[in-house]
């Protein structure tokens, strides 16, 4: 993209013009020229993610900006739950955002030009060493609508075995549990991520589980 934030946030209105929609009775994006310079535009980027800051008019008649963070490669992420037998596989990661140890199940950005599948199976390979024998997709999830614009598809998938954990992304462990073990981790809180519970619940109401 260009350097300068109008001209690369005039680039992403073209070639996503989805992330600019707008609907009748929401907060409209404001696109002439001086409102974007005065917002700010795409203020940040790396390899992941942009950072957008767009000029806004609110409902009431009220104009000002919005902060969004968007995916740079402009595909949904996957968030992956690992049925191995008739238990569910857990890593545990550290999450520099959070500064602490988490379990949760595998996921990972989008890559351009994967479907959903095969970025959920690269995912799996890459974290756990699995391959994946069956997969089940479990719709799509919005994981912080007020701050960010992309989604992440949620899957299934039954696996054979667990191989090397990717210890370089700051895994250092795994749980194979029953499913119900692991919805009491939920419920006392030693599961708090939000795509591991949201997986757990598509699971459960599609009857993939015990």
């Amino acid at each position: 993209m260009d350097g300068d934030p109008v001209r690369r946030y005039d680039l992403l209105r073209d070639e996503r013009p989805e992330l600019f929609r707008n609907e009748p009775g929401g907060i409209e994006i404001l696109t002439d020229p001086a409102s974007v310079e005065a917002a700010g535009g795409v203020v940040y980027q790396d390899p992941y993610m942009l950072l957008v800051r767009d000029a806004v008019r609110f409902p009431d008649g009220r104009t000002g900006t919005y902060i969004r963070s968007v995916s740079a490669a402009g595909a949904p992420g996957s968030a992956i739950l690992p049925l191995l037998g008739d238990r569910i596989v857990l890593i545990e990661h550290y999450r520099h955002a959070t500064r602490s140890w988490h379990w949760e199940i595998p996921r990972g950005f989008g890559t351009a030009g994967l479907t959903g599948e095969a970025n959920a199976a690269k995912e799996l390979e890459e974290e756990i060493g699995a391959r994946v024998r069956e997969l089940f997709p479990l719709g799509s999830l919005h994981p912080d609508s007020g701050l960010t614009g992309d989604r992440v598809l949620l899957f299934a998938a039954r696996i054979d075995s667990v191989g090397s954990l990717e210890i370089a992304e700051g895994i250092r462990g795994v749980l194979t549990l029953p499913f119900a073990e692991a919805e009491s981790m939920i419920a006392d809180g030693r599961i708090t991520d939000g795509f591991t519970i949201a997986a757990m619940t598509r699971a459960r109401l599609a009857g993939l589980t015990a």
